[in-house]
């Protein structure tokens, strides 16, 4: 089956399976998590928490991708070891998916349709850190994507500034939501979006793929 690749955190993570058979139900509503993580580590465990507590999540979906189309592939480790390593990051209530793998996406929007394909009548809302905000206009149909779901921006450091003056957020505006109405965030009409401002957590994968290349460094 095409979503073979979701899986439920209880089970699935622990013994290190991803299996069929994802149950998600009309008025859930779900975070949806998506990147290379590579390596994953304790800021993404941040932006997860964080979207979770604000908005008042079900669970939220770590959708490891194959291949980041914006990074290169020679610095991005294999898909089960980084699958592997976002295994110790993840809620009680999480998901690690390859999803993307096995519906043969590159791109977001495509995950997105799919899923929402899928699964109508759950509440879908995408899941960033500031930095990604930042450079979001160089996805592939970022607009199209702001017009899909909602989205929810977590604060991350050095990012406030990039993000606040980054293309999509000044073309949508007027489609952002107060941060105190987070907990609506996920059933809200398209576009909509929230930047959610709290603790920053400075860890980062491009640090630590740098420390894992030279160990003297540390």
């Amino acid at each position: 089956m095409w979503f073979a690749g979701l899986a439920p955190m209880a089970a699935a993570v622990r013994s290190g399976a991803l299996r069929t058979g994802l149950h998600l139900e009309r008025g859930m509503k779900v975070g949806l998590f998506g990147g290379s993580f590579n390596p994953a580590h304790e800021g993404h465990r941040h932006v997860a928490e964080t979207a979770r507590m604000r908005l008042g999540l079900d669970c939220v979906i770590w959708l490891v991708s194959p291949q980041n189309p914006l990074k290169s592939r020679a610095d991005t480790a294999p898909l089960h070891q980084r699958i592997a390593e976002v295994r110790a990051f993840v809620g009680p209530k999480d998901i690690v998916s390859d999803f993307e793998t096995h519906i043969h996406a590159t791109y977001t929007l495509d995950t997105l349709r799919a899923l929402k394909a899928r699964y109508p009548g759950v509440n879908f809302v995408w899941i960033m850190g500031g930095d990604s905000l930042a450079s979001f206009h160089r996805w592939r149909g970022w607009v199209q994507i702001m017009h899909m779901v909602p989205v929810a921006v977590v604060s991350r450091p050095g990012a406030l500034l990039n993000a606040r003056l980054s293309p999509a957020a000044k073309r949508f505006a007027r489609f952002r939501r107060p941060e105190r109405a987070g907990h609506i965030l996920p059933c809200a009409e398209a576009p909509a979006w929230s930047y959610l401002k709290g603790p920053l957590h400075s860890h980062s994968s491009t640090a630590i793929r740098a420390q894992r290349l030279n160990p003297k460094s540390r």
